[in-house]
């Protein structure tokens, strides 16, 4: 299975939004409810806008055509939390765990440098072992617990807050 990554441009809004409704189907680790996500695209327009034109990061991965994962990145737009960005990562689960997360990190740590990024942070819901080893593999480290930060399936769950911190 070749894996190619890419931008998603703004002609793939509703392959996007496929591909993030897929995600709240196949786990229950990422923030929406099956079903719950509404088809308004303009919050994602504005995810590929931005960027597209360099303000933020979004990158895919693309398998025999079709959007398999995705990792995002949004600077802070205040100059005091502008050296930050906060990481959404989803994978559809027939892809995990074949080094697509590795490479979406490697790109992001490219572009946190070419911007000036020196903290890179996300949540992560503790009990998500495969993803929280993706993120410790990739630098991040455990900064705390958001204790009841989530209801799924009847029951709390707790987040960790992570960050990658690179020191100039």
């Amino acid at each position: 299975m070749e894996i190619k990554y890419r931008n998603v441009s703004q002609d793939e809004t509703e392959e996007f939004w496929e591909l993030m409704n897929q995600l709240d189907y196949e786990t229950k680790y990422m923030l929406y409810e099956p079903g719950e996500r509404t088809r308004n695209f303009s919050q994602i327009e504005t995810l590929i806008r931005d960027s597209a034109e360099g303000e933020d990061f979004l990158l895919a991965a693309e398998s025999d055509g079709r959007l398999v994962g995705y990792l995002s990145a949004q600077k802070g737009r205040l100059k005091r939390i502008a050296h930050s960005a906060y990481i959404v990562v989803g994978i559809l689960k027939d892809y995990c765990c074949k080094g697509i997360g590795t490479e979406f990190f490697k790109e992001l740590d490219i572009w946190a440098e070419e911007k000036a990024v020196t903290r890179l942070e996300l949540t992560v819901i503790c009990e998500n072992e495969i993803a929280k080893h993706l993120y410790e593999k990739n630098g991040f480290k455990i900064e705390g617990t958001k204790r009841k930060s989530v209801f799924v399936e009847g029951r709390y769950l707790d987040e960790f807050y992570m960050s990658k911190v690179k020191y100039v």
